[in-house]
């Protein structure tokens, strides 16, 4: 046989392996179901998984499992779809904040993604939005993670955040001699909507920008507008035409309303929301995405992690506001998104959001809709991920406590799928 035919011979046979390896049906025995969609626990189910896809969930005494599958037994987890955080900055170094984040190159930033990136997905994080990267670092890392290049979650990404001049997207920390500028400034609705256009150019599936001052940048106030109306108006418009959804950071009022009156799908932070915002949040259907666990790392660990005295000070006076903005919001009717705007606290810790979510307001099983199928509704993914639901994505995870009882046990995650992958598998035998 010449080396042509034993070439042909041998590519029929990889591809051979591939496909059976792909078409090969998973069964997962879970003992208990977390049905987000009906906001209820089902006992006993099997999920049969195909490839990247869930094919068929019921009830384990009434499924059929091919003969063939490989079975996984979670019959004494409780089992749950792959959470998603709409608000992470996985190429941002929590120990690196203030001053010290000068030393740190995009490649170098890029690099210490991919190690986010994977401790994420560990922790039971199958998708995640990342509002803000410098150096389209969050772009190559999505490809990166889409090729197969390295594990992570799925990503949605903005490239650079869109602000003004000496805003909270500006980096204020060099002296003038420097005429350092952030690639994300724009002034005004026409150069705003050129950074849009750049944006996704360049790769962001997703703007973002920050309408308001900021806790952790230097010389503004967190609760001060920046864009105006006109400016959101104009990104709002631009993005929308090219298909991207416009996420805004702000802190302050004013900031909130003019944002959730451009048009934006969701507003960040929203520490100081007041009545008129809690009201048109409501009304427009935008969701608030609250990062209420980050009060306690800023102000326990953020001057070990270089973070400025003058940002420990604006956290302490936002921080519980944000908290009581958060029950105050949810208890009138606002749409709620999880979002933790990890790379401030370390990455992994994503989960201690939840204890939080439910001391202030929500139910444990409210909670886990805003980390899975509220997320995919505002990421624009709802078919594809945030349920156990055939069809989607077989991103599924699994704990060994009960969450509806004890949020805590999501920081404890036993096991993780991606996309009908194993991630991880420490679930009891």
């Amino acid at each position: 046989m010449n080396k042509t035919r034993v070439a042909a011979a041998l590519a029929i046979l990889t591809f051979t392996l591939s496909a059976t390896a792909a078409d090969q049906v998973v069964a997962i025995r879970a003992g208990k179901l977390v049905d987000v969609v009906g906001g209820k626990v089902l006992q006993d189910q099997t999920i049969l998984v195909s490839g990247e896809r869930i094919t068929a969930v019921g009830p384990t005494a009434s499924t059929t499992v091919p003969a063939g599958a490989r079975v996984i037994d979670l019959s004494r987890e409780t089992v749950l779809p792959g959470l998603i955080d709409v608000h992470v900055h996985l190429t941002g170094d929590p120990n690196l904040h203030g001053y010290r984040s000068l030393g740190v190159s995009d490649i170098r930033a890029a690099m210490y993604g991919a190690y986010a990136a994977r401790r994420t997905l560990e922790a039971g994080f199958t998708t995640v939005r990342n509002v803000g990267a410098s150096g389209f670092g969050d772009v190559a890392l999505r490809d990166a993670i889409n090729d197969g290049e390295l594990p992570g979650p799925r990503m949605r990404v903005a490239g650079y955040a869109i602000g003004i001049q000496g805003g909270h997207c500006d980096n204020n920390l060099l002296p003038h001699d420097f005429h350092f500028t952030e690639n994300g400034v724009a002034d005004g609705p026409w150069a705003a909507r050129a950074k849009v256009r750049e944006m996704a150019k360049f790769g962001a599936d997703t703007i973002k920008i920050c309408a308001s001052g900021g806790v952790l940048s230097k010389g503004d106030e967190a609760g001060a507008q920046q864009l105006t109306l006109e400016e959101m108006k104009a990104i709002v418009e631009e993005a929308h035409k090219l298909g991207r959804r416009v996420a805004a950071h702000a802190h302050g009022a004013s900031s909130i309303r003019d944002a959730i009156l451009a048009g934006v799908e969701s507003v960040e932070h929203a520490s100081l929301i007041d009545d008129e915002g809690i009201r048109l949040a409501r009304e427009k259907g935008t969701y608030l995405v609250m990062d209420i666990y980050n009060d306690d790392f800023i102000l326990q660990e953020g001057a070990k992690a270089g973070m400025l005295p003058e940002s420990l000070e604006k956290e302490r006076m936002v921080g519980q506001l944000q908290r009581d903005n958060f029950r105050k919001a949810f208890k009138a009717g606002d749409k709620m998104a999880f979002g933790t705007d990890a790379g401030v606290y370390p990455h992994g810790d994503n989960a201690r959001q939840f204890f939080y979510m439910v001391k202030y307001g929500m139910t444990p099983m409210q909670a886990l809709q805003a980390a899975t199928i509220n997320g995919a509704d505002l990421l624009g993914w709802k078919d594809r991920v945030g349920s156990i639901t055939p069809g989607k994505y077989a991103d599924i995870v699994a704990v060994g406590g009960d969450p509806l009882a004890d949020p805590a046990a999501l920081t404890r995650v036993d096991f993780v799928m991606k996309g009908g992958a194993v991630i991880r598998s420490d679930a009891r035998k």
